[in-house]
Formats: structure tokens, C-alpha cells, sequence
């Protein structure tokens, strides 16, 4: 069930276009809805807080990884498919990952349940489908309820706040 309200059907039709374009299985279509994401809408990290609704996301044409993930949620929601929004880190092991976006802090990305298959993590920031190098941290139905970290710094005007991630895989 979508999350968000579209009387107008204008994510539906969006989702649409994908599935009109041939005939597939539902994993290749998710595939070519994340990447549809991507290619449609510009990548921008962005700092402040919240998430924009997928029609927000579509009319700017541009948003964060969280913004891509709430977008080809719904999208897939839309479908009929259970989905779930999912917060951690991404790990690029080599740093050698040319365009890779989202590594050094947290990310987000999509599972979505298929019949048969289980839940696959889709991640339409990066065109990406499986677990390789995305480590959960969160998972929940909104996108508001897996924020990893949150809080509040107080502090003198001059004061460094910062932040740095390192992803380490240890042995197991």
C-alpha cells in the first residue's frame, strides 16, 4: 500500500511507462524502475533533515540517496509489492568505485519482497541490485522511521561539528 497521497495517479503513470515499454519478469522490471531513478533524477547529497515525497522528487529532478529510496519504494508499492526502506552505509572496500554515491555516511536504499525470491535490496542510487557492500543498519515501512543517529549538538559559534565515517569489515 503506497505511503503517500497521489489522487492523480501521476506516480502510477510514471510506473507505467516501465512496464509498458516490453514484456518482463517483475525482477527485470524493478531493475529497469531503479535505474530509471537514477537516470531521470540528479543525484545531490543533502545535510538537512527530511525526505522529499516521490512526486516532489520527480517534479524537482533531483534528490538524496533517501530521496531516491522513498521514490522507487512507492514505486513498487504502486505495483502491489511490499517494500521497505532500508538506512546504513555503503562500503566501497577499494575507494575505486567511480560514481559510487552514498560511501563515507550513511545511505539508503529499497527492499522489495518478490514472490519466490524474498526481500532483494535495491539501491537506485547507484544501480544496484543485491547486499554486496550495503551494511543495514535500520530497516522500517517509512523512511522517517530509520534514521540511524539523530540528535542535537549545542555548542560555541565557532566550534567544529563534523562528522567521518570508516567502514571496517573485520574477520569473522
Amino acid at each position: 500500500q503506497p505511503q503517500y497521497v497521489d489522487t492523480a495517479g501521476r506516480l502510477a503513470g510514471w510506473v507505467e511507462a516501465f512496464v509498458m515499454r516490453r514484456p518482463t519478469d517483475t525482477l527485470s522490471l524493478l531493475k529497469d524502475i531503479a535505474n530509471g531513478v537514477s537516470a531521470q533524477i540528479a543525484y545531490q547529497s543533502r545535510e538537512t533533515e527530511g525526505t522529499q515525497g516521490p512526486l516532489e522528487t520527480l517534479d524537482r529532478g533531483w534528490g538524496s540517496c533517501r530521496d531516491f529510496a522513498v521514490l522507487f519504494a512507492e514505486a513498487a508499492r504502486t505495483l502491489g509489492l511490499g517494500a521497505r526502506l532500508v538506512s546504513g552505509y555503503l562500503y566501497d572496500p577499494a575507494g575505486d568505485r567511480v560514481g559510487t554515491s552514498g560511501t563515507g555516511s550513511t545511505h539508503a536504499w529499497v527492499e522489495v519482497f518478490v514472490p519466490g525470491a524474498g526481500w532483494i535490496p535495491f539501491d537506485p542510487t547507484n544501480q544496484s541490485v543485491g547486499s554486496a557492500n550495503l551494511i543495514p543498519v535500520a530497516v522500517a515501512r517509512k523512511i522517517d522511521q530509520v534514521a540511524p543517529v539523530s540528535g542535537s549538538f549545542q555548542g560555541q559559534p565557532l566550534d567544529l561539528l563534523a562528522m567521518e565515517v570508516e567502514v571496517v569489515v573485520a574477520d569473522a
